[in-house]
C-alpha cells in the first residue's frame, strides 16, 4: 500500500455560485422530478397518491437537512461518495459511487424518455403509441418512443464532446420560468377547477392495497431526487457556510411543497385514472384541464417540461463525469476515465462510456412490461442507496470528527462526553432518517422484481472492477488509504474564504493536541 498520504482537495473550481445560482443548480434536477412522478406514482398509489408524496416528502427532508449538514461543514465536490470516504471508507465510498453512477446513468435515460413523452404531446396518438409485436413478454415494443430517447440521448453525448453546455444563466431562467409556471398552475388549478367531493372521494374511497401504497410511495422519492446537485455545487459556491444551508432549506420546501400540492390538485381535478393513463405529460395534461386558458397552459407545460427535462438528462450526462474524476482522485476508480479529447478537451472516455450505458439502459427498459416504471424503480433504488450512507456517515463523522465547524446541524440532538472526555452531539433525527429510508429501499426490493436483480447487479459488478483495479495497484481491497483529512480540511475553508470556521477549525485541533500532550 503507497505510504504517502493522500489528500483531496482539487483548487481548480473557481466559487462563482451565487447564492440565487446554487438554489437555482438545485432546482434544475429536483425541481424537474415532478414531470415525471406524478403519473408513475398516481398509477399506483390512486387515490392515496396525496399521502405517498407527504411519506416520502418527509424523508426526503430529513435527508435533505442530512445533505445540508454535510455540505455546509465539507464544501467540496463529491457529494455522497466523499461522505461516506470520510466517514466509513474506500469501500463503502465507492458503493455510495456506484450507487450515485446508477443514479446519473438511470437520469440519463429516464428524463430523456421523460423529455421525449412530453414533447409528444403534440404529435399523434397513433405515431407515438407505434409498436412492434417481440413475442408475449413484450408484446408492444414501443420502437418510436425508443428511437426518440436514444436520439435526445445522441444528441447530449455530441454536445457534451463538443463542449457545449446549458450555462449557469439558462439554469436560472429555465428553473425561474418554471416555478412560475408551476405555481400559475397550482393558483388557478385551486381557484377555478378544484373540486373539494371529488378530492374527498378519491382519497376516501379509491385508496390502493399496501402493496400497491408501497410502489407508489417508492417511486415518489423520485420527485425528490436531486439533493447531490448543490453538495456537489459547494466546492464552486461563494461562502458555503452560509449559502449552502440556505439553499438547501430553501429548495426543500420548495420541492415538497410543490409535491404535495401537485398530487392534491390533482385527485381535486380529474379521476386519478386519467392521470396515470397519461403517466408521459401528467403535468402537461392537468394544465389543459384548467378553464380559460387550458389549451394553451397545456401546450406551454409539455414545452416547458420536456427542455427542463431534457437539461435534467443532460446534468446526469456531466455530473457522472465529475463523480468519476472525484473516484478517480481517491484511487477507486483508474484514472483514465479522465483522459480528455484532444481537439474539445472534454472527458471523451467517461462521457461515451456512461452515455452509451444510458442507451443501453433505455433500450432494455423498452424491452419490459413497461419502460418509465422499470427506470424509475432503478433510479429509486440508486437514491435510497446512496441516501442510507450518508445517514451512516453524517453518524460517524459526528463521532470522529466534532473539531470540523458545523454552520448548520440537524436539530434535536442528544450531547455527551466519550472516553477522551470530548464532548459530542449524537443527531436523533439521523436515526429517524435511516428508518425511513430503510423503509423506502425495502418497498423498491420488495414490489419491484426488476430493481431487486438488475440494481444489485450493477452494484457487484462496480465492485468487482474495483477488486481487479485495487489488486492492480496493489492496494489492499477493504483497507482505506491514509488521507490527510486536516490538512484538507484547512485548505478546502481557506478557499472557501471562510476564516472563521478555519480560525474554530484550527483551534479546536490545538486543543485537541493539548488534551492528548497532557494524557
Amino acid at each position: 500500500m503507497p505510504e504517502e498520504k493522500e489528500t483531496s482537495h482539487q483548487s481548480g473550481l473557481r466559487r462563482d455560485v451565487t447564492i440565487w445560482g446554487s438554489y437555482m443548480w438545485g432546482y434544475a434536477d429536483v425541481g424537474a422530478d415532478v414531470y415525471v412522478a406524478l403519473g408513475l406514482v398516481m398509477f399506483y398509489a390512486k387515490g392515496g397518491t396525496l399521502y405517498a408524496f407527504a411519506f416520502a416528502g418527509l424523508v426526503y427532508i430529513l435527508i435533505g437537512l442530512a445533505y445540508t449538514e454535510l455540505a455546509s461543514a465539507y464544501p467540496v465536490a463529491g457529494g455522497g461518495p466523499y461522505y461516506a470516504l470520510r466517514g466509513l471508507g474506500d469501500f463503502w465510498a465507492l458503493i455510495s459511487g456506484s450507487a450515485l453512477a446508477l443514479d446519473y446513468t438511470i437520469d440519463v435515460a429516464l428524463f430523456a424518455l421523460a423529455s421525449a413523452g412530453y414533447f409528444d404531446y403534440f404529435l399523434p396518438g397513433r405515431i407515438v403509441k407505434a409498436s412492434l409485436y417481440l413475442g408475449s413478454y413484450v408484446p408492444h415494443f414501443y420502437w418510436f418512443q425508443c428511437l426518440e430517447s436514444i436520439i435526445l440521448i445522441a444528441f447530449l453525448i455530441w454536445i457534451n464532446i463538443i463542449g457545449i453546455k446549458e450555462s449557469s444563466l439558462l439554469n436560472e431562467v429555465l428553473g425561474g420560468f418554471d416555478i412560475c409556471m408551476e405555481s400559475l398552475i397550482i393558483i388557478m388549478g385551486f381557484v377555478f377547477a378544484w373540486k373539494p367531493n371529488l378530492f374527498l372521494h378519491q382519497i376516501q374511497f379509491q385508496l390502493p392495497n399496501l402493496y400497491d401504497f408501497m410502489r407508489g410511495s417508492s417511486l415518489a422519492i423520485i420527485s425528490y431526487v436531486g439533493l447531490e446537485s448543490i453538495s456537489q455545487a459547494a466546492q464552486e459556491t461563494k461562502r458555503p457556510s452560509t449559502v449552502v444551508p440556505r439553499t438547501s432549506l430553501t429548495l426543500i420546501f420548495t420541492v415538497f411543497l410543490f409535491a404535495l400540492s401537485f398530487s392534491s390538485l390533482g385527485l381535486g381535478m380529474l379521476p386519478w385514472q386519467i392521470i396515470a393513463h397519461h403517466e408521459n405529460n401528467p403535468i402537461a395534461v392537468l394544465a389543459s384541464h384548467l378553464p380559460l386558458i387550458g389549451r394553451m397552459a397545456g401546450a406551454l407545460a409539455a414545452v416547458m417540461g420536456g427542455l427542463i427535462l431534457l437539461i435534467s438528462s443532460n446534468s446526469g450526462v456531466m455530473s457522472v463525469s465529475r463523480l468519476s474524476y472525484s473516484l478517480s482522485q481517491f484511487n477507486l476508480i483508474p484514472k483514465w476515465f479522465n483522459e480528455v479529447h484532444p481537439k474539445y478537451k472534454t472527458p471523451v472516455r467517461t462521457i461515451m462510456i456512461f452515455s452509451g450505458i444510458a442507451v443501453i439502459q433505455t433500450i432494455l427498459a423498452y424491452l419490459s412490461h413497461n419502460a418509465l416504471h422499470t427506470l424509475g424503480n432503478m433510479y429509486a433504488f440508486g437514491a435510497t442507496l446512496g441516501y442510507l450512507l450518508v445517514f451512516v456517515s453524517l453518524i460517524k463523522l459526528r463521532l470522529t470528527d466534532p473539531y470540523t465547524p458545523r454552520p448548520y446541524k440537524m436539530p434535536f440532538n442528544i450531547k455527551f462526553k466519550n472516553i477522551k472526555g470530548e464532548t459530542l452531539e449524537f443527531p436523533l433525527l439521523s436515526i429517524l432518517g435511516l428508518i425511513g429510508v430503510s423503509a423506502v429501499l425495502a418497498a423498491v426490493i420488495w414490489t419491484h422484481k426488476i430493481a431487486r436483480i438488475a440494481s444489485p447487479i450493477w452494484i457487484l459488478l462496480w465492485f468487482a472492477y474495483y477488486v481487479w483495479y485495487r489488486r492492480k495497484q496493489k492496494i489492499p481491497v477493504f483497507q482505506t488509504t491514509p488521507r490527510d483529512w486536516e490538512s484538507d480540511q484547512k485548505s478546502v475553508l481557506e478557499s472557501a474564504e471562510e476564516y472563521d470556521l478555519l480560525e474554530q477549525y484550527k483551534w479546536a485541533l490545538a486543543e485537541r493536541d493539548k488534551k492528548a500532550r497532557k494524557n
